[in-house]
């Protein structure tokens, strides 16, 4: 296999030198092949020249054939290579979303697609689909994207969440934070903020407490398991606490809850790639996850969407 394969590149360059520097061995050592191929074949394959070579005519009946098997070979293991690479969906979202909402819900996708596998890349900074292979993203953003395809995922909020323990330790109303810590979420600088616990305790109308001490985090998932834990109360985005809320892990003690305007949760991806198989399969499995999620938060929203308990 060797010794054809070293004629086919031969052949192709009529030269030893370009064909050695193709393969990655010396004229010498292809040299040597060629002496053994002739050898066994009964027949030369090149009429060696001072400064050139030629094919004989038996080299000129077996490169055709040769070289069109060796371009069939390459093909179909590049086929291979692209169906196998096919197979990978590089999903692009935040952290606290990848956590909290994605991860554990990920496995109803997996069983529905087995022929798909998803790759999460957790992170704040926009998505790059060219640079970074992405095929799909989910950002909290305004939604204009031009040169992309974009769909409107879910309209976020933010909302106060603790452990049961602090209502069982005397959590009821607004003015009782004064006596627990709060839970920050320090999102980075070049991302827009969501509301902060000194803007809600200002809508909530409870003005003689610090919305400035407690705890902060950089992470929002870690953020909610630090209020899962009872380390204190902590602001969160109502979707990343879904989970954690409607399993009892957390719970909403009063209201209200804030809107987190000209923002939303997006389906992103490059125009004419969401009618791709893989991407369309995770787009309508996610928004129907989606669904599932906003009907669990109509009694919620109903309770803590208007005023406070003082």
């Amino acid at each position: 296999m060797n010794a054809l394969r070293a004629f086919e590149a031969i052949a192709r360059h009529l030269s030893f030198a370009r064909a050695a520097d193709e393969l990655h061995v010396t004229p010498a050592a292809l040299s040597h092949q060629i002496k053994g191929l002739e050898d066994q074949l009964g027949v030369p394959l090149f009429h060696r020249r001072a400064r050139s070579i030629e094919l004989t005519e038996a080299g000129d009946m077996l490169y055709p054939g040769l070289h069109a098997g060796f371009e069939a070979l390459h093909d179909a293991i590049g086929r291979l290579g692209r169906r196998k690479e096919d197979r990978f969906l590089v999903i692009s979202a935040t952290p606290g979303f990848t956590a909290k909402w994605l991860v554990p819900r990920l496995w109803k996708f997996l069983n529905q697609h087995p022929e798909v596998d998803p790759r999460l890349a957790a992170s704040l900074a926009v998505a790059d689909f060219t640079a970074d292979g992405v095929d799909v993203a989910i950002r909290l953003s305004d939604g204009h994207h031009p040169e992309l395809y974009v769909e409107k995922l879910f309209d976020d909020s933010v909302v106060p969440v603790c452990s049961p323990r602090l209502i069982e330790a005397g959590l009821r109303t607004v003015d009782d934070l004064a006596r627990f810590s709060l839970i920050h979420y320090d999102i980075p600088t070049s991302s827009q903020r969501p509301p902060n616990w000194s803007e809600w305790l200002e809508v909530a109308g409870a003005h003689g407490i610090d919305g400035s001490r407690g705890l902060r985090f950089n992470v929002a998932d870690h953020a909610l398991d630090a209020a899962v834990a009872a380390a204190g109360v902590s602001m969160s985005y109502k979707l990343i606490a879904s989970d954690d809320v409607h399993n009892g892990r957390l719970v909403i003690p009063f209201g209200p809850q804030l809107p987190i305007t000209e923002r939303a949760y997006h389906f992103v991806c490059p125009k004419g790639h969401e009618t791709r198989p893989k991407v369309r399969a995770f787009r309508d499995w996610l928004f129907a996850e989606m669904a599932e999620t906003k009907a669990k938060w109509v009694p919620f929203d109903a309770a803590t969407s208007t005023g406070s308990s003082r």
